[in-house]
């Protein structure tokens, strides 16, 4: 019991315990970004039902959100490439915080906290140096930002904790881009796209590429297994005409394994992967393409498809419940349970691009 109390001490001295819960904004399961019928941009936050359980304004479109581990607290980012991130506090629908991103850096649409809370970590754009670094936030203070380390590569989009809570795993695309350009891709035939891993204190322990014929494969989301599979979802920014693997398996140590299949199924992607969902077990892994209008599933251990169906404008997908759930841009909440896709809502509230797991 002594433990306990100092435990629960040191959390409200950190200023990272509160009495609230996410019961408290209806247990949600998912965060998601959405644009309502009126034009107006907010973040939602859903449960296993498809159900609205909060809404909280945003100041412009939202891309991807994270959810702090300990509160009812996420943070929403902007569009890519974007100059706002806020922390909201979901119990009261207020911005706690708005975080700038310093000069010289803009966001890349999403970030991830430390197992404790106290930090939280964006990927971010040197746009100038043509780097990506990972900005530091501490959030006992308010979010003041403390520090940026490399993130192994250039333009890293996606970022997730790996189980441990050690080593950050960052999608790097290896795009380069520049706010005076908007989002113009200014190095397609140079890029060189990886998997990076990075420590907490900022040390790169390993990035995985993919093989010299896939350069052009950006890796851009990641999914992370409760046993640190690691999946990635990639977008092809070579000849459209071509037909390519745009989802990966990897291990650390280990190359990145793609998952390839029959030409069809892979023609259905477009070469576009939205964004990615993987199993508790890594037994299973969810990929959608917004371009394609297709969500599939695939077993991981021997890359073999075990569902595929349509879905218009498809893109936001998490596990829950020993589920996958997805989203769309028409307003479709679905589950996707003993092989076969079913319509959980219906609105014309337009979710964006990602269905972030709480």
């Amino acid at each position: 019991m002594p433990d306990r109390r100092a435990f629960l001490s040191g959390m409200l001295a950190a200023g990272l315990w509160s009495k609230s819960t996410w019961a408290d904004v209806g247990a949600p399961a998912f965060l998601s970004a959405a644009r309502n019928p009126d034009g107006s941009h907010a973040l939602f936050g859903l449960d296993t039902n498809g159900g609205i359980t909060f809404e909280v304004s945003l100041p412009g479109r939202g891309h991807a959100a994270a959810a702090h581990p300990l509160k009812p607290q996420a943070i929403a980012f902007a569009r890519r490439p974007g100059r706002f991130a806020v922390v909201i506090d979901c119990v009261h629908g207020r911005v706690e915080a708005r975080l700038s991103a310093p000069p010289g850096r803009h966001f890349y649409g999403h970030g991830a906290y430390s197992a404790s809370g106290e930090f939280l970590f964006t990927t971010e754009n040197d746009f100038e140096a043509a780097r990506g670094v990972i900005g530091v936030w501490d959030v006992p203070s308010g979010y003041a930002r403390i520090a940026e380390i490399p993130s192994g590569g250039v333009g890293p989009h996606d970022i997730k904790l790996m189980p441990g809570g050690k080593l950050l795993a960052v999608a790097n695309g290896g795009i380069e881009t520049h706010p005076d350009t908007g989002r113009v891709k200014l190095n397609i035939p140079t890029m060189r796209p990886n998997l990076g891993f990075v420590t907490l204190d900022g040390r790169v322990q390993e990035t995985a590429e993919l093989d010299d014929s896939l350069l052009k494969n950006s890796i851009r989301h990641l999914a992370v297994g409760d046993d640190g599979t690691v999946a990635v979802a990639m977008q092809w920014q070579g000849d459209k005409r071509e037909i390519v693997p745009v989802l990966g398996i990897h291990r650390f140590g280990r190359p990145i394994r793609l998952i390839e299949s029959v030409r069809s199924v892979q023609a259905n992607m477009k070469g576009y992967a939205g964004s990615v969902a993987i199993s508790n077990g890594a037994e299973n892994v969810a990929v959608t393409s917004p371009r394609g209008n297709t969500v599939q599933v695939f077993r991981t251990s021997r890359g073999k498809i075990e569902f595929q169906d349509r879905l218009e404008d498809v893109c936001g997908i998490a596990k829950g419940d020993g589920k996958f759930f997805a989203t769309s841009g028409i307003g479709k909440v679905c589950v996707l349970e003993n092989g076969r896709m079913m319509r959980l809502s219906e609105s014309r509230t337009r979710w964006d691009n990602h269905l972030v797991e709480i």
